[in-house]
């Protein structure tokens, strides 16, 4: 009897397991589940995973298809050593395209991979300058996609011998008579993004569609500049005969005044494209509905702001007449929406205090309102299936890593189609943040998460780290990250308090904006009133025992608490600036900081005086632990070595760790893994 027990207690499920707390190798090597693609018919969804490793050779990342209806689990298609992105499902719902570097590539190239015939994926470009963005034609018969093209080139052969030419000089430099010169981690330089068409007959040549062109030769054409470089992503007419694209035209000017980006169109047989949109608002990620009767792209309102709200604009078509920004009724900015397949609605995710939200509005506008309320986590990448109303997208959340769900309206409710990570995410002691909110001295209403530490317990005293969110025009979500991961930061049994201070996202378009003309002191004082706050709240929470950090506008934030407060025992800052004049000068992007500080730096306004963390080097006291990536361009490596020459001089202990391969992120796994390690000993040194 007592063996028959003992083996039964041995078979018990993992859940009775005893709970362990996160470590690095876990978070790391979680799965990570990309955007998904839902076939048109509402049968499949394709979408990419990533299966990490310590050591990038070791890496692996597929793309992987499951049925809509999660009648199976999710299968490997393809079996390669490069990664794939860019997918899409061709009209008939048979085949996909997407971009990959596959053996013999000099560049990334689209490949059509047959879903309904199999066999193996087949190349169908080979462009000298690489190709992102596959998007098929209405017929089926072509691709559109985007490549880089040198100023005068009018076909490939002429790009292919240009880029010979920069190759084989003598002399290596970079000239510039114009801004920007830089963006994120790379120098610019003199290629454009072109949108071409590939037929689909064999030995068919792509056609670029802006060689040529007056839009194309003009001094600041471009292409949208995002977190992950330029797109100029284009969308079919409906009949095919036409394509539209969002582009600058004014990118040149960016030094003294804020360019845009219009919505154009151009004939798919070439020809001189036509601007659809006038005027200073800026357009992008045009798509037509369904039915074909209009066209949407997102929209950004020239103000007097650094930030405004991200909208929905809607044309009727053809034509691209009478705009309405249909989603003017909702105070949220829009992250991806998609248009149901009657074309009578539009589905949409926006932030909302801590999560991302499913709203839906009338599609030729009306009020917002709330598909169902979401209590955990947030979603990403909304797609709805053209034919059929299939609604699929990416859910996590702090305790959760992506996955694809399918997104049920009639229970309100999410159901998995992938399950990669929840065997290892309910082996680990964590639990969701809780929230809370308290009113600011200047009587605002601040959100809050607070998120406990392995082995909780109520009854014991916990050190604080106030973790500060960058940006600053962003938001702590209930999100499961990499960089600054929630549960490993207080892993070694710290209390975190993550607030959403003024200038946030999630909180309607005047929150967001009110950091404008108050770039560091009101952010810094709601976060000590957070500080403050929470001790009130919370009885486990060590008042004696704080600390503060951040990354980016968290590291600008942690610099001004150097400057104006003692009360923390210790401080984290990375990628932050010192200096407000010498940031100007040196980042990436220049005209914003003049905005948000008032004017130019020469006219020597207030704020860049009295906010400029450098000019108060006379209060630093606080022991300060500083990193940088040597890459980044956008908090460049000289605002941290102007902070460590501060400290040094001033005799405050401090640290600085500089990651020569890193740019405004760490991202190599093995620094991600020591730089946490040095987190937590300069924690454990000064609390």
């Amino acid at each position: 009897m007592r063996r028959r027990l003992l083996a039964a207690l041995l078979l018990l499920p993992a859940a009775f397991a005893a709970k362990t707390p996160l470590t690095h190798e876990t978070m790391w090597l979680m799965k990570r589940a990309g955007a998904p693609a839902v076939s048109p018919d509402g049968k499949w969804v394709v979408f990419p995973v990533v299966e990490p490793a310590y050591d990038a050779k070791d890496e692996i990342s597929d793309l992987w298809i499951v049925p809509a209806d999660g009648a199976a689990a999710p299968r490997r298609l393809t079996f390669s050593k490069s990664a794939e992105s860019g997918v899409a499902w061709s009209p008939d719902s048979r085949r996909i395209a997407f971009t990959a570097r596959r053996d013999g590539d000099e560049a990334p190239q689209v490949y059509v991979l047959d879903i309904a015939g199999g066999g193996e994926a087949v190349r169908v470009t080979s462009i000298s300058g690489g190709a992102g963005s596959p998007q098929w034609r209405p017929d089926g018969k072509a691709l559109l996609f985007s490549s880089s093209v040198y100023p005068g080139a009018m076909d490939d052969e002429a790009n292919r011998r240009i880029a010979a030419e920069r190759k084989a000089r003598k002399y290596n430099a970079r000239v510039y008579e114009g801004f920007p010169i830089r963006y994120w981690d790379h120098w610019l330089d003199e290629r454009q993004a072109h949108l071409f068409v590939q037929p689909l007959e064999l030995g068919a040549k792509a056609r670029d569609l802006l060689a040529g062109t007056k839009l194309a030769s003009e001094r600041g054409f471009g292409g949208v500049l995002g977190d992950s470089g330029e797109e100029l992503r284009g969308a079919w007419a409906p009949d095919g005969q036409s394509v539209v694209f969002a582009a600058t035209t004014n990118r040149h000017v960016s030094a003294y005044a804020f360019s845009n980006t219009r919505l154009f169109t151009v004939p798919s047989a070439g020809g001189e494209p036509r601007a659809l949109t006038t005027g200073e608002d800026s357009y992008s990620r045009p798509v037509f509905s369904p039915d074909g009767k209009a066209l949407y792209a997102l929209h950004n309102r020239k103000s007097d702001f650094v930030y405004s709200l991200t909208r929905i604009a809607r044309f009727g078509w053809p034509g691209a007449a009478e705009r309405t920004l249909v989603s003017d009724s909702l105070d949220r900015s829009v992250n991806s929406f998609s248009v149901t397949p009657d074309g009578a609605a539009i589905f949409l995710l926006a932030e909302e205090a801590g999560h991302e939200k499913l709203y839906q509005l009338p599609a030729a506008g009306g009020p917002a309102r709330l598909a169902y309320d979401l209590s955990l986590g947030v979603y990403t990448n909304l797609a709805i299936a053209r034919d059929v109303p299939v609604l699929v997208a990416n859910w996590e959340s702090a305790v959760n890593p992506s996955e694809v769900v399918r997104i049920d309206l009639d229970s309100r409710r999410h159901r998995a189609l992938s399950s990669f990570n929840a065997e290892r995410a309910a082996a680990i002691d964590w639990q969701p943040p809780r929230h809370f909110w308290f009113t600011s001295k200047s009587g605002r209403k601040i959100h809050n998460m607070i998120v406990l530490p392995p082995g909780f317990d109520e009854s014991k005293k916990y050190p604080l780290f106030v973790l500060i969110h960058g940006g600053a025009n962003a938001m702590w979500r209930d999100q499961f990250f990499l960089r600054w991961n929630y549960h490993l930061l207080g892993a070694p049994g710290y209390v975190l308090l993550l607030t959403n201070y003024t200038g946030s996202t999630g909180f309607g378009e005047k929150f967001a904006q009110q950091i404008q003309g108050d770039p560091l002191a009101g952010p810094g004082e709601e976060l000590n009133q957070a500080a403050d706050e929470a001790i009130r709240r919370f009885p486990f929470i060590d008042a004696a025992r704080q600390a503060a950090g951040g990354a980016s506008y968290g590291g600008h934030l942690a610099n001004w608490l150097e400057a104006t407060t003692t009360r923390y025992k210790c401080l984290i800052s990375h990628a932050g600036l010192i200096n407000l004049e010498s940031q100007w000068g040196t980042s990436d992007t220049i005209y914003s900081r003049e905005i948000t500080n008032g004017g130019p730096v020469w006219e020597q306004g207030p704020l860049w005086r009295e906010q400029n963390p450098i000019r108060r080097a006379k209060n630093f006291r606080t022991p300060m632990m500083l990193t940088v990536g040597e890459h980044d361009f956008r908090v460049p490596l000289n605002q941290t070595l102007e902070n460590w020459s501060v400290l040094q001089r001033l005799q405050v202990p401090s640290r600085l760790i500089v990651f020569p391969d890193a740019n405004h992120w760490i991202t190599k796994a093995e620094d991600s893994r020591y730089f946490y390690q040095e987190v937590h000993a300069w924690l454990k040194r000064w609390l």
